[in-house]
C-alpha cells in the first residue's frame, strides 16, 4: 500500500562504503541539502498510516562530515561529458570589454557577402534608403535574440553546446550544435573560395593564361584556382592554430584595418564620381503594394543572414566581463551593417559613372582600378575581411560542436579540434567550387 510505505533516499554512490565515511552516532533529525544520504529506518506498526520521511545525518560537529564531503562531494566529472573547453570560463579568461565585442562584429560585418545586401534590394526596385533601412531593421530585430542568447554565456561562462544541453539534454544537444556546425562549414567554404578568388584575380596574366587555368570537369574548377583556394585555406589554418586567443588577437588588429580600407574605397568612389549624386537620385521603382510584398521577404532574408551567430553567440559572450559589455558591444551590429551596406551601395552606384557600367563584385572592381599599390591593398583588404568573418563566424562554432561531440579526445586543446574542423570545411568547400 502506498499509504503504508516508507520512502528513503537511494545510495547515490554504491561503490563507496557509507559506514566507512560516517562514524556511528545517534541520528540528528535536521534539514539537509538534497544531496545528503539517509539511513533506512524501521517503524513499528503503531505508527500513523500516513508516510513520514525522516532524514537522519551525522552531527555537524563530527569529523566524519569532512570525510563525507571528501568522498561524496568532491568527484571529477565524467570524461565523456566535459573537458577544459566546455568548462565555464574562469574570471581571468573574461577579458572582453564592449570594445572587443564591437570589434568582433566589425570583423564579421565587413565582408563580400554583406557588401551586396543593400545593392541587391536596390536592383529589385527599392530606393537606396529603403534598402539600407531594411537591412538595419532586420539587424535590430536580430539584436533581441543575440542579447538574450548571449546572456547565459556571460552569466555562467558557458558555450552554446553546454547551453543547448539545458533544452535538448546531454545527447540531444548534439543535434542543434551539429546542424549549426554544418551550416558554418558550408559558409566557410564559400568565404574561403572568395579569398582564393582574390588571390587568383591578382596573379600575373602570364600565369592565368597557362594550361593550369583550364577547368577540369572532375574538379569543377581549374587547378590554378583550386591552388589559390588551398593557399588561402592554409593561411587561415595558421591564423587559428592559437585557438580562441588567436581569434581575439586577430580581431584586435583586423577591425581597425578593415575600417580604414573601407573608408579609402568610399573616398575613392566619391572623388572619381564627383560626389554621390547618382546614388542619392535613385528613387523607388515600386508601388506601395509592391514594396510591402518585397519588404517582408527581404526582411526575413536579412534576419537569416546572422541566425547561426545568434545561436552560438554564447561561444563569444562567455568571455565578456559583464552583461553591460556584451549588450553594448552587440548593439553596434545594426549600426555597422547599415554603414557597410551604405558603402557597398555607394561604391557600386559610382561604378556606373566611373566605368560606364555597374560593377557589383568588389573583387572585380579592385581589379579594374589597377596599380601596384591598389593591388596590394586589395589583396590585404579582401583577405582580412574574409578571414575576419570566416574565423569568427565559421570556425568557432564547429570547433565547439566537435568538442561537445567528442569531449574525451586525448587532447583538450582547441587547436586540434580546429584542425579537424578545417578538414570538414575543405570537403564542403570542394562542393562549393
Amino acid at each position: 500500500m502506498a499509504s503504508k510505505c516508507i520512502v528513503s533516499h537511494l545510495h547515490l554512490y554504491p561503490h563507496l562504503s557509507l559506514h566507512s565515511a560516517i562514524p556511528h552516532q545517534h541520528p540528528n533529525f535536521s534539514r539537509l541539502p538534497p544531496t545528503n544520504l539517509s539511513l533506512p529506518v524501521k517503524f513499528k506498526a503503531s505508527f500513523p498510516k500516513r508516510c513520514i520521511i525522516f532524514v537522519p545525518r551525522a552531527s555537524s560537529s563530527s569529523s566524519g562530515q569532512s570525510s563525507v564531503g571528501k568522498k561524496f562531494y568532491e568527484f571529477d566529472p565524467h570524461p565523456t561529458l566535459t573537458n577544459d573547453d566546455l568548462k565555464p570560463t574562469r574570471p581571468s579568461q573574461r577579458n572582453y570589454h564592449w570594445k572587443q565585442m564591437a570589434r568582433h562584429w566589425v570583423g564579421l560585418v565587413v565582408g563580400v557577402p554583406a557588401y551586396y545586401m543593400a545593392g541587391s534590394l536596390v536592383e529589385l526596385g527599392m530606393a537606396w534608403w529603403q534598402g539600407i533601412a531594411t537591412v538595419v531593421a532586420a539587424n535590430m530585430i536580430l539584436l533581441v535574440p543575440l542579447v538574450l542568447t548571449g546572456h547565459p554565456g556571460t552569466k555562467y561562462g558557458i558555450s552554446f553546446p553546454v547551453l543547448a544541453r539545458s533544452s535538448f539534454g546531454i545527447r540531444g544537444a548534439h543535434v542543434p550544435t551539429s546542424l549549426s556546425a554544418l551550416v558554418c562549414c558550408g559558409w566557410y567554404g564559400i568565404e574561403s573560395w572568395i579569398g582564393g578568388e582574390a588571390i587568383y584575380l591578382f596573379l600575373p596574366n602570364s600565369i592565368k593564361q597557362s594550361s593550369f587555368s583550364q577547368p577540369l570537369p572532375w574538379l569543377g574548377t581549374s587547378p590554378l584556382e583550386f591552388a589559390c583556394f588551398i593557399a588561402f585555406w592554409l593561411v587561415q589554418l595558421v591564423a587559428v592554430l592559437k585557438g580562441m586567443e588567436g581569434v581575439k588577437a586577430f580581431q584586435k588588429y583586423a577591425a581597425p584595418t578593415l575600417i580604414m580600407l573601407t573608408s579609402f574605397l568610399l573616398i575613392w568612389a566619391y572623388v572619381k564620381a564627383a560626389g554621390l549624386g547618382h546614388l542619392l537620385n535613385m528613387s523607388s521603382r515600386l508601388s506601395s503594394s509592391e514594396f510591402w510584398s518585397l519588404f517582408f521577404p527581404s526582411l526575413t532574408a536579412n534576419i537569416s543572414f546572422w541566425t547561426t551567430i545568434a545561436l552560438n553567440i554564447p561561444d563569444f559572450t562567455r568571455f565578456a566581463k559583464t552583461q553591460r559589455d556584451q549588450i553594448i558591444g552587440q548593439a553596434g551590429l545594426p549600426i555597422f551593417m547599415g554603414l557597410f551596406t551604405f558603402v557597398g551601395l555607394a561604391v557600386t552606384s559610382s561604378t556606373q559613372v566611373i566605368f560606364g557600367h555597374v560593377i557589383s563584385n568588389p573583387i572585380h572592381l579592385l581589379g579594374q582600378i589597377g596599380g601596384l599599390t591598389t593591388m596590394i591593398l586589395a589583396i590585404l583588404g579582401i583577405s582580412l575581411a574574409t578571414m575576419a568573418t570566416n574565423i569568427a563566424a565559421n570556425v568557432v562554432a564547429p570547433a565547439n560542436a566537435l568538442v561537445n561531440l567528442y569531449p574525451s579526445l586525448p587532447s583538450s586543446h582547441t587547436e586540434q579540434v580546429l584542425c579537424c574542423q578545417h578538414c570538414f570545411a575543405l570537403l564542403f568547400s570542394h562542393g562549393d567550387c
